[in-house]
């Protein structure tokens, strides 16, 4: 597969839920094990993520910007990461509630993947293009 926007967060790009802007909302990055979790177009919030398919802690994509239909943001470091291999990362507008915090996308071509946690920090550098373009 490579990097997807879910389909149900393009939908509430139309309709505009609460939970549904990146620029007002805390957009977070999350890295997944693939052997326990497969991406769905039917998923939309991050309890469709199993708890066990996330490796580390969640981290907040900070100085976001948008330009001519791409998102954009620092970079983000995964602290002190144990745990299996992770062979993705999933982007998500975080609410504090995992059954609302929506899914945006599904990314598996960032550079650096797949990692395999050693206990030590694992920076996730974006492409220079951005992190997301629709």
């Amino acid at each position: 597969m490579a990097n997807i926007l879910y389909p149900l967060f393009k939908q509430a790009l139309w309709e505009q839920p609460a939970n549904s802007s990146l620029s007002a909302g805390t957009v977070k990055c999350v890295a997944v094990d693939l052997a326990d979790y497969t991406y769905s177009a039917a998923h939309d919030f991050l309890d469709d993520v199993p708890s066990g398919a996330r490796i580390g802690t969640p981290q907040t994509i900070g100085s976001k910007t948008f330009t001519a239909g791409v998102f954009d943001g620092a970079d983000v470091t995964f602290p002190s990461v144990t745990g299996d291999q992770f062979e993705a990362l999933v982007i998500y507008i975080d609410t504090g509630v995992e059954s609302t915090s929506r899914l945006v996308a599904y990314l598996d071509t960032v550079g650096g993947l797949p990692r395999t946690p050693d206990g030590g920090n694992i920076p996730v550098v974006w492409n220079a293009a951005g992190i997301l373009t629709l």
